[in-house]
């Protein structure tokens, strides 16, 4: 058997050349502003233009580009490495969202391999209709363009995938080695932020990264530890979801704590963790008077982590043979039912 996997992610600006192009394809998605295309594209344009200069001074820290490609490739091949056997041929694709390589390249090269299965796996763990639908959406226009019409399965979410949360524990414990005696830490678990209002629609995104930070403290076992969920990345004036990581940075130092930072909606490395974290915030937890500031590095290829996303294609062949279209790492919906754009059961809920 051929099997074609799809591994979704946001992408990046290859260059600094890229970074206009990328943000106004960024914006011109209506999974992120939902607005009619004739004022979503010129509004896309002007909001583009306008954060064009400090992202370059972002890319610019990552050497004029982001290396999020290069990791999802990693990823990719590890993938292959371990599903691999004598009576099942493996190609994973990559296809990013908003720069190249998009959707439409990696339909092609699925073509060509001429696959008998396809997996959509998102490495986004936890769904939102701002990323794992919208990925779905592009990439089935793809597909249809490119005449694939082989079976597909899509993975719409795995919040507490245990090849992810015991990779996550291991990164973490790494991190927390060789603390400082005597001083009490705090372990802000950090995601990406999202405007309240795609929440408040019935987007499961925040419950989901609760699912998975308390996987991850379950899966430490470290008693009376002194841990918080938060969010990063916030842009514009909308209400984002709380509380906001830098606001958790400032409490911690009102407190007196050190920090150590998990991302955990983050698979890979990227301008959010790079930058934002380790730079930034590094920055800011000084001039807050934290003591010692300490960042967990992204599951990225590390084997268990791998080896949890294999469980879960192993389980979407199943799924194939059963007809069935989508799934979890559950065994039935997770989503509590308010979440009406649950990705189980609505994966093409993106505006």
């Amino acid at each position: 058997m051929k099997l074609g996997i799809v591994l979704f992610n946001l992408g990046g600006p290859d260059g600094l050349d890229a970074v206009e192009p990328f943000l106004r394809n960024l914006f011109s998605d209506p999974a992120i502003i939902s607005l009619p295309a004739i004022v979503r594209k010129p509004l896309a344009r002007f909001l583009a233009a306008r954060r064009a200069p400090l992202a370059r001074t972002i890319y610019r820290h990552l050497g004029g580009r982001s290396p999020i490609l290069e990791e999802t490739h990693r990823q990719a091949q590890a993938l292959e490495a371990v599903l691999r056997t004598p009576e099942l041929d493996v190609r994973a694709v990559v296809a990013m969202r908003y720069w190249y390589p998009f959707s439409e390249a990696a339909a092609e090269t699925l073509r060509q391999f001429a696959p008998d299965r396809i997996v959509l796996l998102p490495l986004y763990p936890q769904f939102s209709t701002t990323t794992s639908a919208s990925s779905f959406l592009d990439w089935d226009q793809a597909a249809r363009e490119a005449g694939l019409a082989m079976p597909a399965v899509r993975i719409c979410c795995y919040p507490a995938n245990h090849g992810f949360i015991a990779a996550l524990a291991e990164k973490v414990r790494a991190a927390m080695e060789n603390l400082t005696p005597g001083l009490s830490y705090r372990l802000l678990l950090s995601a990406h932020g999202l405007p309240k209002r795609v929440v408040a629609k019935g987007d499961p995104y925040q419950w989901q990264v609760e699912q998975t930070a308390q996987a991850l403290v379950d899966q430490l076992g470290i008693k009376e530890l002194d841990w918080s969920v938060c969010y990063q990345s916030r842009v514009g004036p909308l209400e984002w979801l709380q509380p906001a990581t830098d606001a958790e940075i400032r409490r911690a130092g009102q407190d007196g704590k050190g920090v150590v930072v998990a991302p955990i909606a983050f698979v890979s490395e990227h301008s959010e963790t790079l930058v934002e974290l380790d730079i930034e915030y590094e920055k800011l937890a000084r001039t807050a008077g934290v003591p010692d500031y300490r960042r967990v590095g992204t599951v990225s290829a590390d084997a268990v982590f791998v080896d949890g996303l294999a469980q879960l294609v192993r389980k979407a062949l199943r799924a194939s043979e059963q007809r069935r279209v989508c799934i979890n790492d559950g065994e039935v919906r997770i989503c509590p039912r308010q979440f009406t754009r649950c990705g189980y059961e609505n994966t093409l809920g993106a505006n």
